[in-house]
């Protein structure tokens, strides 16, 4: 396993990144202690969550994932090993059960959150506190577009940094990122940190794969001259980039198979790109997966890539592309099928 810098923290986290969000849904909380016991063994020291999880959200089973963890932490003994990341909701009407059904990042609803997550998950700090996504209406999740809305009151970034200092000064969080961020957020939440004398954030999580590059666009610069590198979710495109949804293919049990919400990276342009960067991994005697895992834990802007697997098998294969080193020539090809298909996904 290779280990990269969380930004100027002083940690140091695996290239590969245990992700959760199938714990409580598609899978079960045995089988979830077995792929944290397996990825830990393996030099994965990077486990990332959030207060929503799992996914798709719904009461039922909202906070079960970090539950899960916590069991795990409390039966293994295993937390000084781990660097344990997870998430806040930001402003989000559409999720009723999660405290008044108005999350906001505002001191109020940042305080509970959090009180939340260390008790479900059983300690007494997180080592990476993000916000899931921005209290404000701008494009993420897939939007195209920015369409300015003037009844948006978001909560100040100001305002949520100065709370996630309180969090880090009482030693219930070591360090902070965002997710599902914008160019200017970033630079707006570095500036705050200056001017303000309040934390820096460490990492931004958004989506990053072979289908939806648009993290280059913008966000790549900050992440190189800031040192606030990428945790890339999404690598494999929902699992699109292994090519078992090629033609059409809805494999029995497979995530898109189950829940039809998730059509992000669905569609025939992303199917003409899929294919090209399958037939591409096949033609050099790559599983499609590692090459396209291989592609995105190659990016001088990454920090780690955010894995998750439903069985041992897709876990084992995607911990493994973390030693796989591309070839120029493959990279060009890549490359051109880029030139040709950008960003079918975004």
């Amino acid at each position: 396993m290779h280990y990269r810098p969380l930004g100027s923290s002083g940690i140091h986290v695996s290239v590969i990144a245990l992700g959760t969000m199938t714990w409580g849904e598609q899978n079960t909380e045995a089988e979830a202690h077995a792929q944290l016991d397996y990825a830990v063994a393996h030099g994965v020291n990077f486990i990332d969550s959030a207060e929503i999880y799992p996914v798709p959200p719904k009461r039922e089973t909202c906070g079960e994932t970090e539950r899960i963890i916590g069991t795990w932490l409390k039966r293994r003994g295993r937390r000084d090993d781990v660097i344990l990341a997870t998430k806040v909701a930001g402003n989000a009407d559409w999720l009723p059960y999660v405290r008044d059904g108005h999350p906001r990042l505002n001191r109020t609803h940042m305080e509970a959150a959090l009180e939340g997550s260390l008790k479900r998950l059983g300690t007494d700090r997180v080592d990476l506190y993000q916000l899931h996504w921005p209290d404000r209406a701008t494009n993420f999740f897939g939007e195209l577009g920015y369409r300015p809305d003037h009844r948006d009151r978001p909560v100040p970034i100001e305002e949520t940094l100065s709370v996630l200092a309180d969090f880090v000064k009482a030693g219930k969080v070591r360090h902070i990122g965002v997710s599902n961020e914008t160019p200017w957020g970033l630079m707006r939440y570095l500036q705050a940190a200056e001017h303000l004398n309040l934390p820096r954030i460490q990492s931004v999580q958004n989506p990053y794969n072979l289908l939806n590059r648009v993290f280059e666009i913008g966000c790549a610069e900050i992440a190189h001259r800031e040192g606030v590198g990428l945790l890339a979710y999404s690598p494999l495109a929902f699992g699109v980039l292994t090519g078992k949804y090629l033609g059409g293919a809805m494999p029995e049990g497979a995530r898109l198979s189950r829940f039809e919400r998730f059509s992000r990276y669905r569609g025939a342009a992303a199917e003409r790109a899929a294919q090209a960067y399958v037939e591409l991994a096949r033609r050099h005697g790559l599983e499609p997966a590692r090459m396209a895992l291989a592609y995105v834990n190659s990016r001088q802007f990454l920090t780690s890539t955010i894995v998750g697997a439903t069985t041992m098998e897709q876990l084992a294969a995607n911990i493994a592309s973390a030693d796989l080193q591309l070839s120029e020539a493959l990279r060009e090809e890549i490359e051109a099928i880029h030139h040709a298909h950008a960003n079918p996904c975004p």
